[in-house]
């Protein structure tokens, strides 16, 4: 079992900034990619960035450029967002893919990005 705390989200101006922190406890050991997603109203929960155990990512193609995905000792991720848009507001949570026992998917309790024209 994992145990994903986001923070970090809140409102802010087009063009400016926000960093998402999530801090993973309990089976870190057991965790291979951790990843990023949002769910805007209306939509479906989509990925944002997604990193691996061995550093390599992967980006929506929306955020390309402006989003960074970085992890550290391999249980806390980050995501630094910069030039947000109005269209990046949504419900971002913190996922974790889990290898052996407990497999799976495992999710935080979100975090709100509200990003205003």
């Amino acid at each position: 079992q994992v145990q994903l705390v986001e923070s970090g989200g809140g409102l802010v101006q087009a063009g400016g900034s926000l960093r998402l922190s999530c801090a993973a406890s309990g089976s870190i050991f057991s965790i291979n990619a951790m990843g990023w997603y949002r769910q805007a109203p209306g939509k479906q929960r989509e990925l944002v960035a997604r990193i691996g155990s061995g550093g390599n990512t992967n980006y929506a193609d929306s955020v390309k450029g402006r989003f960074t995905i970085s992890r550290v000792n391999g249980r806390n991720v980050y995501l630094q967002m910069n030039s947000l848009k109005p269209e990046d507001t949504a419900v971002y949570y913190c996922n974790a893919y889990i290898v052996g026992i407990g497999k799976g998917d495992y999710w935080g309790q979100g975090t709100q990005v509200t990003v205003s024209s």
